[in-house]
């Protein structure tokens, strides 16, 4: 993200120790990190060179059955953001040693709200407040209060996901009549002070509803600030009328060059109404085809083989793409079916420790280790294919086993995880030990 009306302040300055901020990090210190650029001046370092990094290279086979990953050691020149050159590796060479970690993309949370976040404050379990619009009025008191250190949160928030190897992620940023346009402002400082070593897209979140509360005026206004998505909420819960409020989404995201990226918890017939209207405005405005999601989406974990095929198909032909956060329990996602009919797929935290949940973890790899087990992805192949889920898309193989990733002129985008493989990182939730976003050194 971009602003240029608020301070900007030295990155170094706003961590408690160098990028990171270890001392705030639940489990940081005990994972016994290797602090593989010890001695290395990470503040000014924009080209540098890495030995002893390990590449996935193909498919082990074994009468047609893919039994392994086969690796080898490069050594990659970065320079200035991107992966320069990538070259038999020379582990004599004056360069930083990975000490044989694996790299990876980096990875992506695609569904977190990091402008309401009680990270970093006094424990709290979630309050129920009797459905949604009870916790709607919940968050109408805790708000004023919430929003005097939000971008303090925020901050710490983001040093918890880069722990875990993000350095991307979409959020959700609540626009509505009690914090008007507070949480947005203050989520851009805090995305301004952490701009060398993490990115994000902000989506314009009537969490109140657009017209269950007057938060119509504020979304417009919202829209032509430096967002990315038009955002909403269970239209016929909340609003009590999928036309009329996806009707204005719609409007709004054409008016303004925006995405759309809204949540749907609903899971009966109003949520399969709101996924066959949402399918027919996008194929009405094509433009909005690949600029499109539904968020949670729990309608299609309702719906029978039949039908739920003939959505996916829609959804793809559509180009909308289902952020999920992999739950489990009464409802489990059909992601497994998605993924065949080529729908955009990708997972996020969603709340991490706020008044909604105090479940998430900050990782993504987890979310992808979970949706192995969900859907019984056990083979070296299945393993790999859930990494996806994590990057929000690229992986080091392709299904037929040719490295697609990395290439020279990629963004410098990638970790350094203790893995021999994706399928071991995924299946043993692998510990990162470094982070690299557009070629600058985080931890």
């Amino acid at each position: 993200m971009s602003t240029s009306n608020i301070s900007r302040k030295d990155f170094i300055k706003n961590s408690a120790l160098g990028l990171v901020g270890f001392s705030l990090l639940p489990g940081i210190l005990n994972a016994a990190p290797n602090f593989l650029f010890e001695g290395i001046d990470i503040k000014n370092t924009k080209n540098f060179i890495l030995k002893n990094v390990l590449l996935e290279t193909g498919f082990k086979y074994q009468d047609d059955e893919i039994i392994g990953t086969e690796t080898e050691l490069f050594t990659i020149e970065i320079n200035h953001h991107k992966i320069k050159k990538i070259t038999k590796n020379q582990p004599n060479s004056n360069a930083i040693d990975a000490k044989g970690m694996l790299m990876l993309p980096s990875f992506k949370d695609m569904h977190i709200h990091l402008d309401k976040t009680l990270y970093a404050d006094k424990w709290r379990a979630v309050r129920r407040a009797g459905g949604i619009k009870g916790m709607i009025e919940l968050e109408q008191k805790v708000l004023p209060d919430m929003l005097k250190n939000s971008t303090y949160k925020a901050e710490k928030l983001i040093e918890l996901l880069q722990s875990h190897g993000t350095g991307f992620a979409r959020s959700h940023v609540n626009i509505e009549p009690t914090s008007k346009l507070d949480s947005l402002k203050n989520l851009e400082k805090a995305l301004e002070n952490k701009k060398a070593s993490f990115e994000a897209e902000l989506v314009a979140f009537p969490q109140h509803g657009l017209y269950y509360t007057d938060s119509l005026p504020y979304m417009k206004e919202a829209a032509k600030m430096d967002i990315d998505f038009i955002g909403g909420l269970d239209p016929t819960n909340v609003d009590g009328s999928i036309e009329k409020t996806i009707d204005t989404t719609v409007q709004l995201a054409l008016d303004n060059n925006k995405g759309i990226d809204i949540h749907l918890h609903e899971s009966g017939k109003s949520g399969h109404d709101t996924i066959d209207y949402l399918i027919k405005k996008v194929n009405e405005n094509p433009v909005l085809k690949g600029k499109t999601f539904i968020s949670h989406s729990f309608a299609l974990a309702t719906l029978d083989k039949n039908n739920l095929e003939a959505t996916a198909e829609e959804l793809s032909n559509a180009q909308i793409g289902i952020i999920s956060t992999i739950p489990f329990g009464r409802l489990i996602m059909p992601i497994p079916t998605l993924l065949k009919y080529n729908v955009n797929v990708m997972t996020g935290n969603d709340s991490i420790v706020d008044y909604w949940n105090t479940m998430g973890t900050g990782s993504v790899l987890q979310k992808a280790n979970l949706a192995a087990q969900l859907y019984g992805q056990t083979s070296e192949f299945d393993l790999s294919r859930m990494l996806r889920l994590a990057t929000a898309g690229p992986i080091p193989l392709a299904d037929n086993g040719i490295q697609q990733w990395p290439n020279a002129g990629d963004d410098a985008d990638f970790i350094l995880i203790d893995a021999s493989c994706s399928a071991e990182a995924v299946s043993r939730m692998s510990h990162v030990s470094s982070l690299v976003v557009k070629g600058n050194i985080v931890y």
